[in-house]
């Protein structure tokens, strides 16, 4: 299934071409976070920290040109600071990259917020040389056309896309599945009944 390119966006409209298609085409729809498996008590820091746990796998599932700044990245704007959850620079489109992360289904006030961070970085942290900046909203679900709804009216680069945990194993079965521990003892004792084995220093 081509994921590439399928979040909804706005980026047709905000930005020039070809900068727009290169836009396009660095976003996916879902995500595929298989490397991480997460309860459904989980908030957005546990789903960040995984991340970043994984920071290799999540910016080989990003794609070529991501250049990791920060996370939680700190702004102060009049007498407050405000943080975004990962901010990323990439390398081919020259431009920042803010990503929102959401442990539930997406909502339109979620535009809003990725607005406001965009005009911040836009102000705070864009070289002259750079390109807009652009948002990717990750959330456990989302609604298609109450994605393009919340966007209508935006005039910043969003990209509103869903992700894909591992699945959890039931709690029935953990219970009933050998461990790493008990495999690895298993497997040692095998290769030890084996004839003609001998262990090499």
């Amino acid at each position: 299934m081509r994921r590439q390119g399928k979040a909804v966006a706005n980026f047709d409209r905000t930005l020039p071409s070809p900068q727009s298609d290169l836009a396009r085409d660095i976003t996916k729809d879902p995500y595929n976070f298989d490397f991480l498996t997460l309860g459904d008590d989980a908030h957005e820091r546990d789903l960040e920290r995984g991340l970043l746990n994984h920071l290799r796998q999540f910016l080989l599932e990003l794609g070529v040109g991501f250049a990791f700044v920060g996370s939680q990245y700190r702004l102060t704007l009049g007498n407050e600071e405000f943080f975004i959850d990962l901010l990323f620079y990439h390398l081919k489109l020259r431009a920042f990259v803010v990503v929102d992360l959401k442990m539930k289904a997406f909502e339109p006030e979620f535009a809003g917020k990725m607005n406001f961070y965009l005009s911040a970085v836009n102000d705070l942290l864009r070289h002259p040389d750079d390109q807009p900046t652009i948002g990717i909203i990750l959330c456990k679900t989302r609604d298609r056309f109450v994605a393009e709804y919340a966007l209508r009216d935006i005039n910043k680069p969003i990209g509103i896309s869903e992700y894909r945990l591992a699945e959890s194993l039931p709690e029935k079965l953990k219970g009933s599945l050998p461990t790493i521990e008990e495999l690895e003892s298993e497997l040692g004792a095998a290769s030890a009944k084996e004839p003609g084995k001998h262990r090499t220093r």
